[in-house]
């Protein structure tokens, strides 16, 4: 699968894609945007990398935040969920994790919580230990599972 693969199916399935990032500060979007014509399915990408963003442009509530961490399935559901309500957008993903260097034995280098929005759908949301790849892996890997579920969302 590419990444022109993936805009291809959305295009045909007639959805709009919005993202909503944090560790990855906005890679997804650049990756989908690298593609000619993206503009037809890519409504808009947040960076939300402060908790205080997600909150102003998502509308995640700063209890949950408070509750549960910033990297929490909890908060990527309330990202991807978020994302959808504030975009034109009929399909969204969100990351948040630690990319490193660093982490702590609960939230360890290398976790990431990934969330799925689609409207008429329940929103899905996991969590994946890619490990102390590194920063720039760690990252990497991310974009490359966000832009796997969006393309498992259109299938």
């Amino acid at each position: 699968m590419t990444t022109a693969d993936l805009i291809d199916r959305a295009r045909r399935k007639g959805a709009m894609i919005a993202t909503a990032e944090s560790c990855t500060g906005g890679l997804i979007a650049g990756a989908l945007t690298e593609v000619p014509g993206s503009s037809d399915v890519f409504d808009r990408g947040f960076v939300t990398y402060s908790n205080a963003a997600k909150s102003d442009m998502l509308g995640v509530d700063p209890e949950t935040i408070k509750t549960f961490g910033a990297v929490s399935e909890e908060v990527a559901l309330a990202m991807a969920s978020g994302a959808l309500r504030h975009s034109d957008a009929t399909l969204a993903v969100s990351v948040t994790g630690v990319a490193g260097p660093g982490g702590s034995d609960h939230k360890p280098e290398g976790r990431v919580c990934f969330g799925i929005a689609q409207n008429g759908t329940m929103p899905r949301v996991e969590t994946i230990d890619f490990g102390p790849l590194g920063r720039a892996e760690v990252r990497q890997a991310t974009v490359s599972h966000a832009l796997h579920l969006l393309l498992s969302a259109l299938s």
